[in-house]
């Protein structure tokens, strides 16, 4: 036997999955699990070659290129024991990749101007002040609030609305 305590279940189911529903945990990790294993099926149909279209501007790359990252990052710390360094940590890394995927939509424009979808940058911007917030003043059950809305919200529902008909992500996915 070592002098090692292991923690007690209530320990370890408080940081768990915000203690969340059962069935929102099987659809956040659904959810993520279709739009990133979607947009990487799109990505790499570009790549190579199976889509004409273009990105039209660098800003729509570094889009791309953070919101890929962020669809399963996010699931991941939705699902996985909170509060830990690594949480806190990768919840950086996260938000980080959030703010540049929202600064990126500023310069996204659509037939020279903003679209419905630019909603989720000012919810981006909004949210990550509001969950940095709560989670320094110990407010857990709020700080919970943000993210599992912020992630709703800002890649679900936005990353869904990207597939739709005419967008960059359904040509390179299925045109």
């Amino acid at each position: 036997m070592s002098n090692m305590t292991l923690p007690r279940r209530a320990e370890v189911a408080d940081r768990t999955a915000f203690l969340l529903s059962k069935r929102l945990r099987l659809f956040l990790a659904a959810a993520a699990a279709v739009l990133t294993l979607l947009s990487c099926y799109g990505v790499v149909r570009w790549l190579l070659g199976y889509s004409v279209l273009q990105p039209r501007s660098i800003a729509v790359v570094i889009h791309i290129a953070t919101v890929l990252p962020a669809i399963p990052l996010g699931a991941y710390l939705l699902l996985s024991l909170k509060g830990d360094y690594r949480h806190r940590m990768l919840g950086r890394v996260w938000l980080a990749l959030m703010m540049v995927t929202a600064i990126s939509t500023i310069f996204i424009r659509f037939n020279g101007s903003f679209s419905l979808i630019h909603i989720f940058t000012v919810l981006t911007f909004m949210a990550v002040p509001g969950a940095i917030t709560s989670a320094r003043s110990g407010n857990i059950v709020e700080h919970r609030k943000h993210m599992v809305q912020f992630y709703i919200g800002a890649l679900i529902i936005a990353g869904i609305t990207a597939f739709a008909p005419g967008r960059t992500m359904w040509h390179w996915a299925f045109g």
